[in-house]
């Protein structure tokens, strides 16, 4: 079976986020959850796709999974723009696909320059009191903090800056007690010239991923959040990981697009 490696949300190779892809064949139903979690801990990157043709004439092209190495996830959008990425190099999707999911019909778009933008829905922001404790995990103080609802089960905390936020060094042990999946830090660019107009980092302990290089789905929280603050619907997003990688969004009524690129860096074969 063919595997592939892809860095998503950048336009180089080893930077963004890596996701493992692979493109099954026609079924009526993924192989045994055994093996899809066996292979994305082989794997070892913060999710691996699995994605199966459906029958033409449906609601959807394409039924999509994701796994950590320790845990299927409701949604992922790096690993969703690295699957449309190998659709399109394949020649297996012309035009915008349609992925089944946990999360609802998600759909990728891939341009003419390349780029992909993937049509997620916006996630709903409940402002919750500062949950004790967090700041001594988080190493920072909080200035608010908001429930991301369950799709993306995380905590979006706002720091004063973008230094704060590029500064942090988490205790994870403690933090993984403050969210469902974790926990979404972010500030106001602190240089919009720079081509960012926010900053962001992504703490997923509980579903074992320290620190998530480039979060698609972080981003379904991020742009509503900092659209209402910045009065605009169309923002791009740093997510200040080692990797680093940008996200451009886009509000459209309740759905939040997401676009970036992705290339290719391992294409290989699995034998297990």
């Amino acid at each position: 079976m063919r595997i592939r490696i892809v860095d998503a949300f950048t336009d180089r190779p080893f930077a963004g986020n890596p996701a493992g892809v692979l493109l099954l064949e026609a079924s009526t139903s993924f192989p045994d959850d055994t093996w899809l979690q066996n292979v994305a801990l082989e794997v070892n990157h913060a999710e691996t796709a699995f994605a199966h043709p459906l029958p033409a004439g449906g609601g959807a092209d394409w039924a999509l999974r994701w796994f950590t190495p320790v845990a299927e996830v409701a949604m992922c959008g790096h690993a969703t723009l690295a699957t449309a990425h190998v659709l399109a190099g394949t020649g297996k999707a012309d035009g915008p696909v349609r992925f089944a999911t946990r999360s609802g019909v998600l759909v990728a778009t891939t341009h003419d320059d390349g780029s992909i933008t993937l049509d997620f829905p916006t996630a709903p922001l409940t402002a919750v009191p500062v949950p004790p404790g967090l700041a001594g995990a988080l190493g920072a103080e909080p200035l608010s903090t908001y429930d991301t609802g369950p799709n993306v089960g995380d905590l979006l905390v706002e720091l004063a800056d973008e230094g704060t936020v590029l500064g942090l060094a988490p205790d994870l042990r403690s933090l993984a007690r403050h969210s469902e999946r974790g926990v979404i830090a972010t500030a106001r660019a602190g240089d919009p010239s720079r081509g960012h107009d926010f900053v962001s980092r992504c703490f997923f302990p509980n579903v074992g991923i320290a620190e998530d290089p480039v979060t698609g789905s972080a981003h379904t929280a991020l742009a509503p959040f900092w659209s209402e603050r910045l009065g605009r619907d169309e923002l791009t997003g740093l997510q200040a990981s080692a990797r680093s990688g940008l996200v451009r969004t886009a509000l459209r009524g309740d759905r939040t697009l997401l676009t970036g690129r992705a290339v290719t860096v391992i294409d290989g074969e699995l034998l297990a």
